[in-house]
């Protein structure tokens, strides 16, 4: 790969984070009070996290059973338990366990 062409790729990564970093800064000037628009800023991370996690539970393994169970008894854990390392703890048995079966 040509020395121009890493230096492009460069620019334009830097310009789209710069720019997801200024824009807001420039055109909202106060405090955001649509209560619409706070709930969809406050989940957003958590949406993004999700889209990314998703598919690699599911693809990562050699087998997509296991961890479809770990899947479910991490949705399971998370919902009734809600501690993230119990939930972390249970999601890896699952998935150690049903690796055995499957």
């Amino acid at each position: 790969m040509s020395a121009a062409r890493i230096s492009f790729s460069l620019l334009i990564m830097i310009l789209t984070v710069y720019s997801v970093r200024l824009l807001p800064l420039l055109f909202l000037r106060r405090r955001i009070t649509n209560r619409f628009l706070l709930s969809f800023f406050h989940y957003v991370p958590y949406v993004t996290l999700a889209v990314m996690t998703f598919p690699a539970i599911l693809q990562v393994t050699e087998n997509p059973l296991c961890g479809l169970a770990a899947l479910v008894v991490g949705i399971l854990g998370a919902w009734f338990i809600g501690d993230m390392f119990v939930v972390a703890v249970l999601c890896s048995l699952s998935f150690y366990i049903s690796s055995l079966f499957f």
